[in-house]
């Protein structure tokens, strides 16, 4: 069931999947390891004319990370850190590593045709230009089915990352409703008037399915993660009886 599948939504951290996938793409390829050392700092440079940008504390999901600038973690810790409480330091620093073009064109091989990855997170001048993170439902769909069916990458990383979408913090939506012996991995995204959530559906006999939920010009967050988490349940309901 497609419905305004291909209509375009600033991607808000829905966009934090694909840069997971690149990670492991890359890492397949030999250029880093999972367990490679990065050092956290706090320092950016923005994609419109490359001045410096840093990040608030106050304003990230995470602020864990803001006490450990200046020490190394590994790239297996901020990945899964950028997946499950959406940590938007952790963020930047692995798309420094894997560079936002490579991500997008990864996502062009997938065929996701629309999805643009562009940048981090906070980098305001390019927000101010509207050089946004952009999907559509479509694509979203698209890149999940590909995690779901082991074709992410390889059967093995699509194992890790589906084990990564599966220790998501943020559960009101696609979760909120269903019954507690069903999984669901995934990963959501918010801004302002933006409320999104994207994954895959596992049920208790093993059969699975992807659902994402794009919602764009919210007045009301509340309400909208309500109604999303009630189409949650419905099409539960729909695929199970």
């Amino acid at each position: 069931m497609l419905i305004r599948e291909h209509e375009s939504f600033h991607a808000a951290s829905t966009m934090k999947t694909p840069v997971m996938i690149e990670v492991y793409k890359q890492a397949a390829e030999g250029r880093f390891s999972l367990s490679d050392s990065i050092r956290i700092k706090n320092e950016f440079k923005s994609i419109t004319d490359g001045s410096p940008f840093t990040l608030k504390a106050e304003t990230d999901s995470d602020t864990l990370i803001y006490k450990q600038i200046g020490t190394k973690r590994t790239l297996a810790d901020l990945v899964y850190d950028m997946i499950i409480v959406s940590s938007n330091l952790a963020t930047n620093l692995v798309i420094e590593l894997v560079d936002a073009k490579n991500v997008t064109q990864t996502m062009r091989t997938f065929g996701a045709k629309n999805i643009q990855v562009r940048r981090g997170v906070e980098d305001t001048k390019a927000f101010q230009q509207g050089l946004n993170n952009t999907t559509t439902a479509y694509d979203l769909m698209v890149i999940f089915e590909k995690i779901a069916t082991g074709k992410a990458v390889s059967p093995a990383a699509s194992e890790a990352m589906t084990k990564i979408l599966l220790d998501q913090r943020f559960n009101s939506v696609i979760p909120a409703q269903l019954p507690k012996d069903v999984k669901v991995a995934h990963k959501t995204g918010s801004i302002t008037g933006v409320h999104h959530d994207s994954g895959i559906v596992i049920l208790p006999d093993g059969r699975k399915y992807v659902l994402v939920l794009l919602g764009k010009d919210l007045k009301d967050d509340a309400a909208a993660t309500q109604t999303m988490a009630t189409v949650s349940r419905l099409i539960y309901d729909y695929v199970t009886h």
